[in-house]
């Protein structure tokens, strides 16, 4: 008898039909976005909100630096590819070659902050001062007025946007014919936290890191200025927009062709304002708006 029942019931459930009353469920849209570490954070804080906004799409966000992101993009492996650095000739070749043409969008801006632990006495550096210091030619922190101490470099990894960004725009002075490159005692920290944690703890180094990341409390923040004629600057909101502090950077994100469909929907919203004030809630800088 329980093995009839069973049967009448498994029958009924398979004729296929469905009650009147029953709301249809959407259909689930998906985004893989993958990339730059200086702006994971960004884009998970813009993932989480824009679930609000529709909970049909689906973003799924993983950092792992510019270089990371940029080649997911070229292979086809990911939707929008996150960078803290524009993307290189050589990668948009790449990327035809695949059949994909990728377009730019600046999502935010970015001061990349130079510090020091807060111990250090050193509270202003020029640009060619920072040149010679991370290509090895000043080691000591008494050549630019600080303690008797060898200085300690601290960069991100060599796949960071962030790194490609300090190499080109400090250590080879934005000039392209230049071809130093950065002191081989140099550290190569993985992540903004690598950075952190280690300067906390050695009061003779000297890092950098995007300012959205940068604790007051914990950190020294290093007027910078272009040469010893420029005044120098401290990193903030207004210093970026205006481009009186000479490392603002733009952030990135790129899309295989022209955004459709939810990226485009996905885009348009993180540039409008709801996007654009998490950008600021997070410490950086949001896009100059009407």
């Amino acid at each position: 008898m329980i093995l009839l029942l069973l049967a009448f019931f498994l029958l009924g459930g398979c004729n296929g039909r469905v009650s009147p009353n029953a709301a249809p469920t959407p259909a689930s849209r998906s985004i893989q976005n993958k990339g730059s570490d200086t702006i994971v954070n960004i884009a998970l804080a813009w993932a989480e909100a824009y679930r609000d906004v529709d909970p049909t799409v689906s973003i799924a966000v993983t950092g792992g630096g510019s270089g990371t992101g940029i080649a997911a993009l070229i292979n086809g492996t990911v939707d929008m590819a996150n960078a803290s650095r524009a993307m290189k000739e050589s990668e948009f070749e790449e990327a035809r070659a695949n059949g994909i043409e990728p377009v730019e969008h600046v999502v935010a801006i970015d001061a990349l902050a130079v510090i020091l632990h807060p111990d250090n006495p050193v509270s202003e550096l020029t640009i060619p001062q920072l040149s010679a210091i991370y290509s090895g030619q000043i080691t000591n922190w008494q050549e630019v007025g600080g303690f008797d101490a060898p200085i300690i470099l601290l960069s991100r990894e060599t796949n960071s946007g962030t790194h490609v960004y300090f190499l080109e725009e400090v250590v080879r002075q934005g000039d392209a014919n230049n071809k130093e490159i950065f002191a081989p005692q140099t550290m190569l920290m993985p992540s903004s936290v690598g950075i952190t944690s280690e300067l906390r703890r050695n009061p003779n180094a000297i890092g950098y890191d995007g300012l959205g990341y940068v604790d007051p409390a914990h950190e020294k923040i290093v007027a910078v200025a272009a040469d010893e004629n420029s005044p120098y600057i401290f990193p903030s909101l207004e210093t970026a927009i205006s481009g009186e502090y000479p490392l603002a950077r733009s952030l990135f994100m790129y899309t295989a062709g022209e955004p459709q469909g939810v990226i485009a929907e996905y885009l348009h919203w993180i540039l409008g304002v709801e996007g654009q004030q998490i950008v600021a809630d997070l410490g950086f800088v949001p896009l100059p708006g009407d």
